[in-house]
């Protein structure tokens, strides 16, 4: 592989603290760099240092020649006083850009419905970052550095990004460093992790699950002073491999050993426990939407239209959609600060809704006071787990450190803020909690401590994420608005993926920018959310009833039925989606994925054996006179042998999954 950047002994020292001491990293052809690390550790700065937009005050970074470098950092803005079209693609001519398939396709995934000829500074923060990243993504780079891009994408566009940068440069060629809180991004595009820490960098095969086990396992055989941490880290694991089927088909790490490692770790929720205690905190009624409509004034239709929906005890929602499809109208019925046009909203009379928004507005009347005399205001709240914890244990538990309890509000970070303001709405003891896009301004490791939180938290929780790894981390059951309707999606975010390409299947996909008009494909006409009362009214011949399935089962609430249609039932494939077999590969024959599937069984197994012979030589090391130099080297080349051919079996066995789909 052809090397194109390097970096040498770097050093960092804005006078608070040395941010980074004798860094030593190097990109090649073919990497694909996830960079994760604790808000303040130095991310950015090294991004900034490799891109050459900030000059390291020890060390260099050399560039290969005619190496070509994209970045898109925190702080970049667009010329307000250009056109969309002009910031994107500069001043060609209109023949000349569509002519390339890259810039339609970014073009069509980024800005599909913005106007061309529109002025950026017309645009909303969120839009003018998203044609920022347009403007990096439509030239040919050999090295893109992206601080954030998922920011102010929502979960359809954060897919499309994956799978753009992901069929961007042909395999071995190109390179992409990315700095992101959004883990199933990590994991989808990342290939190797760079964990920024204590100045250092610590490098790690794999995306964000791999970089996990390692770190678990680095962390267990540290001090005693890691314990809490690697505990925290341990049931992170323990969701990433009961979770969803594709976290556990990363490369670089062995699935026996992640299952060994997680034997002893109890589920991630206890749910019988968490609905005892939120049934004996609410009763069995929270909010039911009946037959609700929203209509602003001024509209030709409703945002909102005969939404039926019903919240209980206990439940654990996410609510998808695209910008402006209603998220937010419908958390603001859900919390009573919004009436609805028509319909009505029965909300139980023990409801106390919290809701953490996306603004910080709530501290600022705290900003001149220290977090320690904020908090001790509250008293101690019980989890579900029985125990009960004071405000600072809770600070300690998302990250605050002793000296940070004596510092203002006003003086924190943007992610320090984050934390308290969770914690503030946490110790408001409410049992109906609104999570409005809780991942901003995050970084990983609060990330998990705060799922970790949530799973012990005893209430109802809706929560409106694009971070598509927390909102299958924390809820239950997901919900798409679309169309003015409320959907269940039994195949979660997959579903709710799909269900958006083939909206936009046949459109050309270009919006504004080109050809076709926006239109729905078959399949994914919106369905209600419905309660027991007129289920059967409007179940067709194949829904099934809410009397004929268990509580809590895949579709039904424990509380009402759901009237569903999947993209995959649509088209055809329902049945198999919901009887939990694999889908068909397209082009293979059975007889072909039946050879497929014993090369992949005879593959894994050379690969199981490869390792029980490396345990066995690194046992005869262990006891092997070190006088016998020469003995010792022979076992040390078996060792380099078997490490060579086990990588080829990897490449081979992702190979085959991808055959197999």
């Amino acid at each position: 592989m052809a090397h194109l950047l390097g970096a040498q002994s770097l050093h960092l020292d804005f006078g608070t603290g040395t941010v980074l001491d004798e860094v030593t990293i190097g990109l090649e052809d073919g990497d694909r760099i996830g960079i994760v690390g604790s808000n303040g550790a130095g991310k950015s700065s090294l991004l900034k240092i490799l891109a050459g937009r900030l000059a390291p005050h020890g060390g260099q970074v050399t560039v290969s020649r005619g190496t070509r470098i994209g970045v898109l950092d925190q702080s970049d803005h667009v010329d307000g006083s250009l056109t969309v079209r002009e910031a994107i693609v500069g001043a060609a001519d209109d023949h000349e850009w569509a002519s390339d398939p890259r810039i339609r396709e970014v073009m069509s995934g980024l800005v599909p419905d913005l106007d061309a000829d529109a002025v950026v500074s017309s645009l909303s923060g969120g839009q003018q970052r998203r044609v920022a990243l347009a403007h990096v993504l439509v030239d040919d780079h050999d090295v893109v550095f992206l601080d954030e891009p998922t920011n102010h994408l929502d979960v359809e566009g954060v897919a499309w990004l994956a799978d753009h940068l992901r069929r961007r440069w042909a395999r071995g060629r190109g390179a992409l460093a990315v700095v992101t809180h959004d883990r199933w991004f990590l994991d989808a595009v990342t290939e190797r992790t760079w964990e920024v820490v204590g100045g250092g960098v610590e490098q790690y095969e794999g995306g964000y699950a791999a970089y996990v086990l390692q770190r678990v396992e680095r962390d267990r055989i540290a001090a005693a002073t890691e314990a809490k941490r690697q505990n925290l880290l341990r049931k992170e694991l323990a969701w990433l491999q009961r979770g969803a089927p594709a976290r556990t088909s990363k490369p670089k790490f062995r699935i026996d050993a992640a299952n060994a490692l997680i034997a002893d770790v109890p589920p991630v929720r206890d749910q019988v426990q968490l609905a005892r205690m939120a049934t004996a905190r609410l009763g069995k009624d929270v909010v039911e939407l009946i037959r609700c409509s929203v209509q602003y004034p001024g509209t030709d239709r409703p945002v909102l239209d005969g939404v039926d929906w019903n919240i209980g005890p206990g439940d654990r929602f996410g609510i998808l959609g695209e910008n402006g499809a209603g998220k937010s109208t419908l958390l603001r019925l859900i919390t009573g600060d919004l009436e609805p046009t028509s319909g009505r909203v029965k909300t139980g009379m023990t409801v106390r809704v919290a809701t953490l928004s996306q603004q910080l507005a709530e501290l600022e009347e705290h900003a001149n006071e220290r977090v320690s005399g904020v908090v001790k205001r509250f008293r101690s709240i019980e989890l579900s787990d029985g125990q009960e914890m004071t405000p600072t244990q809770l600070l300690e538990r998302l990250g605050f450190t002793s000296a940070q309890l004596k510092t203002q509000v006003g003086r924190l970070s943007g992610g320090q803020r984050r934390r308290l303001q969770l914690l503030l709405v946490l110790l408001s003891e409410p049992n109906v909690l609104v999570l409005d896009e809780p991942t901003n301004d995050l970084d990983t490791d609060i990330l998990a401590a705060m799922e970790d939180l949530l799973d012990s938290w005893p209430g109802t929780l809706v929560v409106v994420s694009h971070d598509r790894y927390l909102m299958e981390r924390v809820t239950d059951q997901q919900f798409a608005v679309v169309d003015g309707g409320v959907r269940h999606l039994p195949g979660g975010v997959d579903e709710y993926v799909r269900m958006s390409r083939d909206r936009r299947a046949g459109t050309g996909g270009l919006g504004t920018f080109g050809t076709g008009s926006a239109a729905a494909s078959a399949g994914t006409t919106p369905t209600r959310a419905t309660t027991p009362s007129d289920s059967s009214e409007h179940a067709g011949p194949d829904t099934p009833r809410a009397e004929g399935r268990a509580p809590g089962a895949p579709g039904v609430s424990s509380h009402g039925s759901f009237e569903t249609v999947g993209a995959g039932e649509a088209s055809g494939q329902g049945a198999d989606a919901r009887a939990g077999s694999a889908p068909t590969s397209p082009g293979l024959s059975g007889a072909e994925r039946r050879a497929l599937e014993k090369e992949l069984a005879s593959v894994e197994r050379r690969m199981a054996r490869l390792e029980r012979e490396d345990e066995q030589i690194h046992a005869k090391m262990a006891t092997h006179d070190h006088a016998d130099y020469a003995g010792l080297a022979t076992l040390n080349d078996r060792l380099r042998t078997n490490a060579a051919e086990t990588a080829e079996l990897e490449e081979r066995w992702l190979e085959l999954g991808e055959q197999l789909g």
